[in-house]
């Protein structure tokens, strides 16, 4: 098995970690290597899910429609 040290780890990460290794009754290394395979691991999309909610965000936004004009200008105006 192949050994990586972690290095300057910000203390409320490492303190997250702790707690969760003790919630879920396992050392910190072993907490890293779930979260790390987790990160992993691919998620399944349903895409009748990511339908929904795009349709509800796009009523959400249809009384404020946007241009490709305004789209450019907004863009301009965030590198100034």
């Amino acid at each position: 098995m192949t050994t990586i040290t972690l290095k300057n780890i910000p203390g409320n990460v490492y303190k997250k970690l702790k707690k969760l290794a003790e919630i879920n009754r396992r050392s910190i290394n072993s907490e890293i290597i779930v979260c790390i395979e987790r990160s992993l691991q691919s998620k399944r999309v349903d895409p009748d899910f990511l339908l929904q909610k795009a349709r509800q965000f796009r009523e959400k936004t249809a009384a404020f429609p946007i241009t490709d004009d305004d789209f450019e200008k907004a863009k301009a105006a965030g590198r100034a």
